[in-house]
């Protein structure tokens, strides 16, 4: 094995889950219609409602839309990340992922690969929402669009490597689409995607302490430093941290001789 034959099984990996994209229109206009729904029916009416203004990184107030923007990125890109993990149980039941993973490239390298595929879609998802959001008025700096880029990568594979772990310990399809709520929401309402912390603290302690603790929350305020082309390094540590974790687990997991697959008889 050579770089050539690596090189050659990302591409076709790639090829597949774009091909795969590209016939799943519906799945495209999904990922922006819910973070649009968001954006332009809760935040606008809830701003109208309270006149609510919330400081930005550089201690500047912007508007709430402005502010649960960076949030719904990381909708975007965790609804991404588990939908792609979602084909992973819907190939091993039909049994196309046997003929991958059976492939001479090692078993992790076709994971990162998927994984890869799954995060270059959702950055496409995320830019085009970025620019019907500036259609609308909801703008940032222009700078941010640049920065943001390696932050989207990072919390793209991170929320993707939580649904490959998820897809190495459940088998049938219909039990995977019933943990993804399970997983989704409370990641998504418990971090500072439409809130900041301090203001969850004041309502409950226990609930910010949650809060604090969600690998989702420090995304998001990686993404929300990015936009403004700062950098937080804290939240970029944890979610470093997170995606090596959940990786981990995940190639543990898809390792017949070790992981769960083992149990459920290979693939």
């Amino acid at each position: 094995m050579n770089a050539m034959h690596y090189l050659r099984g990302f591409l076709g990996i790639l090829t597949r889950e774009a091909l795969r994209f590209l016939q799943q229109r519906e799945r495209f206009l999904a990922a922006l219609v819910r973070p649009l729904i968001w954006l332009l029916v809760f935040a606008a009416g809830f701003r109208a409602a309270l006149g609510i203004a919330i400081m930005a990184p550089y201690e500047t107030y912007i508007p709430y839309e402005v502010y649960i923007l960076p949030g719904l990125i990381g909708m975007i890109q965790l609804f991404n990340g588990m939908q792609s993990s979602l084909s992973m149980v819907y190939d091993r039941e039909m049994g196309s992922m046997r003929t991958l993973l059976v492939s001479p490239l090692p078993r992790w390298y076709l994971l990162i690969c998927k994984l890869a595929a799954g995060t270059f879609v959702s950055i496409l998802q995320v830019y085009a929402f970025l620019g019907i959001v500036f259609l609308f008025g909801i703008e940032t700096p222009l700078v941010g669009y640049v920065t943001i880029l390696p932050a989207l990568m990072l919390s793209g594979l991170m929320l993707g490597a939580l649904g490959l772990l998820l897809s190495s310990v459940i088998r049938q399809l219909e039990n995977f689409a019933g943990i993804m709520n399970f997983v989704i929401f409370p990641m998504f309402f418990l971090s500072s995607a439409l809130y900041p912390l301090w203001k969850m603290r004041e309502s409950s302690v226990l609930l910010y302490e949650i809060c604090r603790f969600n690998p989702f929350t420090h995304t998001v305020e990686m993404i929300r430093f990015a936009l403004y082309g700062d950098l937080n390094p804290w939240a970029v540590a944890i979610t470093l941290g997170c995606f090596a974790l959940f990786m981990g687990v995940a190639v543990i997991g898809y390792d017949p001789a070790r992981g769960m697959m083992q149990r459920k008889g290979g693939v």
